[in-house]
């Protein structure tokens, strides 16, 4: 099966998860400064969720411009990662609105696992459908940065549970500060794989 259907489907999910979470801030009704106070930490939970969504929509694109085709079982793995990054909305919604507060911290760093857990299961897929030796397994490689991510939201949960919560959202924030670094491998693998783009 070519991928254009499973993209497109993708693209249109992400783009209402992105809607939903500036959704969730609500529009203070007095007309001073002093009145956007309380909306600051739910401003930036969805400044941080707005880069993780934004950071697996890059990743993903990439991804599916190595794989030269897809299966059922790849299918069911994008519906398993597009279920968890769909809940992003309410764990960023009730961390904001609690002051990243401890269980609601850790409940988004619990998501934030789960979408890496999903997206691994969702690259592994696909890699088994087209082979070891396909565009994707080659530019992915040893994966330093897939293999990290999950230590560093445990360490985040953890630091949530003992610790002032907000020592948990450093984690956090680092995980996303390592995967806005671009992945010069992939860049590599497309303009080889797609010759002329680049």
């Amino acid at each position: 099966m070519e991928t254009n259907r499973l993209e497109a489907f993708s693209d249109g999910v992400i783009a209402v998860i992105i809607t939903i979470l500036v959704l969730e801030m609500k529009v203070p009704h007095e007309p001073d400064l002093a009145a956007l106070l309380p909306v600051v930490p739910v401003f930036l939970s969805y400044v941080l969720s707005f880069v993780y969504v934004g950071i697996y929509w890059n990743n993903h694109h990439h991804m599916f411009r190595l794989a030269e085709s897809i299966d059922g079982a790849v299918l069911w793995a994008n519906l398993h990662l597009l279920f968890w990054l769909s809940l992003l909305p309410f764990t960023t919604g009730w961390m904001g609105e609690n002051h990243f507060a401890r269980w609601p911290t850790m409940l988004y760093g619990a998501n934030l696992l789960a979408c890496a857990i999903a997206f691994t299961v969702l690259q592994t897929s696909i890699i088994r459908h087209c082979g070891r030796q396909g565009a994707l397994a080659q530019a992915v490689a040893s994966d330093l940065k897939g293999k990290i991510s999950p230590a560093i939201y445990f360490a985040g949960m953890a630091c949530a549970w003992f610790l002032p919560a907000w020592t948990g959202m450093a984690f956090f924030v680092l995980a996303a500060l390592i995967w806005l670094v671009p992945d010069r491998r992939m860049e590599r693998a497309i303009r080889a794989h797609e010759p002329g783009q680049g």
